[in-house]
């Protein structure tokens, strides 16, 4: 890891790192745009066609019928699935679904002036897709994560695409009782999706997180089909002066095995404390290679020289994953995915159990949105109901709005309903000023 200090001579240097850091996200998308335009742009164009390719291509199928997981196969894998792990994924649905409930809006109206109720309606969408991964690990956690809040909010038709699943995740999947589920990852997934196919139906939005090509090819479709977020490496951020250097060290490791590309920062004042961490980290990823290798890339220490000025530093990161030392800390907290209190609360209880989602925004996006949630897979609707009383109580001064926006139509709109002789006054008063003009 590379240590830092915003002070003294190395404060240019501490600029320009922080500058850098702030800006991250997008240069390594573009580097695939190109090829993952021409796969999306066939399988929209070419429909099942291109997509079964593909599939044969990247993904080692033959035929619709091989794309297809069947329910067979995943009563199977929950069947073979070691008890404790049955159990471990029952507890983690349960925390998941039980954090979903709590966060849905509710549907609600009400009564601002005498003759005009206003509210809102919760509706679900009807139907998404949920990506997940599996790559260099099964992650049945991320199928919980997607499929569970969709499950809360109502949503009728959930579609999971996973390339080459793991056991546990078709486990999973059983668990959850999904039904449509395809074994099929990468930009071509994606764009079935999106545009649909014979094999696969197209969903009104995609959530979930993927390599560049996912994220890419969720890019470029998202003005035809609604996306959660571009979800990029792995980013954390531990902020402390007082935590204990074995925890701050096997967090950031923990996190920094998800990709050769994660971000792991630690931030502070103490220069002992900082080196500390780094001799940990050294420590704890010698025999973790992809760890180690994305803490030699982007692991860096930063040595503020305020406590204030650490705490500017971690809101202008915005990371998607921050450990911070006490509840207190919170109250300064502005830009983070999710928030991690005390020595006890390991991120990698977020990846799995806890029950907040894990599916995180990146890049810095958490300047602007949090992490998936029920809130993704819901409208809110909103309502107005007036009766002759309310027009007439709020009509005058929403006509008058209207006119001095130029649009006329919509104040005789509104007279028309509180009665003629307001109508007939506007056009009176419109004829005249237009002869005066003339």
């Amino acid at each position: 890891m590379k240590l830092i200090r915003t002070k003294g001579r190395g404060a240019q240097a501490a600029t320009k790192t922080l500058a850098a850091l702030e800006r991250r996200g997008g240069a390594a998308l573009d580097a695939v745009l190109p090829a993952v335009k021409r796969i999306v742009a066939n399988v929209r164009k070419r429909g099942d066609r291109a997509l079964l390719a593909y599939a044969a291509e990247f993904d080692g199928l033959v035929g619709p019928s091989a794309v297809r997981v069947t329910p067979e196969e995943m009563t199977a894998a929950w069947t073979a699935l070691d008890p404790a792990l049955r159990d471990a994924l029952r507890t983690a649905a349960a925390q998941i679904r039980g954090f979903a409930k709590r966060q849905m809006p509710r549907s609600w109206s009400t009564a601002p002036v005498r003759g005009l109720k206003t509210g809102q309606l919760v509706r679900p969408l009807d139907c998404v897709g949920c990506y997940v991964p599996s790559g260099r690990h099964p992650l049945p956690s991320t199928l919980l994560m997607t499929a569970i809040p969709a499950q809360v909010a109502g949503v009728k038709r959930i579609v999971v695409v996973s390339p080459k699943p793991a056991p546990e995740t078709l486990a999973a999947a059983h668990l959850l009782g999904i039904t449509e589920f395809y074994r099929l990852g990468g930009a071509h997934a994606v764009a079935a999706l999106a545009y649909g196919t014979a094999t696969l139906p197209h969903v009104d939005k995609i959530v979930g997180p993927g390599n560049l090509y996912v994220t890419a090819a969720k890019r470029l479709v998202a003005f035809d089909c609604a996306i959660d977020m571009l979800a990029g490496p792995t980013e954390i951020v531990v902020t402390s002066e007082r935590g204990r250097a074995a925890d701050i060290a096997s967090d950031l490791v923990a996190q920094a095995e998800h990709d050769p590309e994660a971000l792991a920062i630690f931030v502070t004042t103490r220069e002992d404390l900082a080196r500390a961490v780094i001799a940990e980290t050294k420590i704890r990823s010698r025999k973790n290679p992809v760890a180690r290798e994305a803490l030699q890339r982007n692991g860096v220490v930063i040595v503020a020289g305020s406590v204030a000025e650490a705490r500017t530093i971690t809101n202008r990161l915005a990371a998607e994953h921050l450990t911070v030392d006490a509840a207190s800390d919170l109250e300064w907290v502005e830009n983070a995915g999710s928030v991690f209190v005390g020595r006890w609360s390991a991120q990698p209880l977020g990846d799995y159990i806890s029950g907040p989602n894990h599916t995180l925004p990146t890049g810095g996006m958490a300047r602007v949105r949090g992490g998936l949630s029920v809130n993704d897979f819901v409208k809110l609707i909103t309502v107005q109901e007036y009766t002759v009383e309310g027009v007439r109580t709020l009509g005058p001064k929403a006509a008058l709005l209207a006119e001095a926006e130029g649009l006329i139509g919509h104040a005789e709109a509104i007279r028309l309903r509180s009665g003629s002789r307001g109508l007939r006054h506007n056009r009176t008063a419109a004829h005249t000023k237009g002869r005066a003009r003339g």
